[in-house]
């Protein structure tokens, strides 16, 4: 598929149109703009993290990593629009040496169109304006549509052992 040149508003906002693929459901063009996200998109969000990430832990729920999120970086965090529902979503930072991505999700009834795609060059367009010269991310081992999703990208498996420690809360 063809991108079409992107487009951007005062307010940060990005649009992109895409081609369909032959299918029926997918004849014409598509416009979905990927924008910071903003307070008001967050029932959007929640809805697809809900869905996205059905059996995800609390800690990543988006009444608990949106206000964190926002903290930090809030530029970051970006949602892609169609109209003014929330399709889908991607957050990135950068520590001054690597950036990450996570949380690139879409509806399913908006897959197959290239939304993640864009919400990825979007995400690493920031990232690189920030200084960054290499993403990370880390994907479940099982998840092969998602591995498959990033390799399109360039993104390549590294050998590497992904350790985590959870912090909790002093009592």
């Amino acid at each position: 598929m063809k991108r079409s040149p992107q487009r951007f508003s005062a307010a940060g906002e990005t649009s992109f149109g895409r081609a369909r693929s032959k299918a029926p459901a997918n004849r014409g063009r598509r416009l979905v703009s990927i924008a910071i996200y903003d307070h008001a998109h967050f029932a959007g969000v929640e809805t697809l993290w809900s869905e996205a990430f059905p059996e995800d832990s609390p800690w990543n729920a988006a009444a608990t990593a949106i206000p964190e999120k926002l903290r930090f970086q809030p530029d970051l965090l970006l949602v892609a629009l169609d109209g003014t529902q929330v399709v889908g979503s991607a957050m990135a930072g950068y520590e001054g040496h690597r950036g990450w991505i996570s949380r690139i999700a879409v509806l399913q009834s908006h897959r197959g169109r290239g939304i993640g795609q864009d919400l990825l060059a979007e995400a690493e367009r920031r990232l690189a304006e920030l200084g960054c010269i290499k993403v990370n991310l880390q994907v479940v081992e099982s998840n092969f549509a998602t591995v498959r999703f990033y390799e399109k990208s360039g993104y390549r498996v590294e050998p590497r052992i992904s350790m985590a420690k959870h912090l909790l809360p002093s009592t």
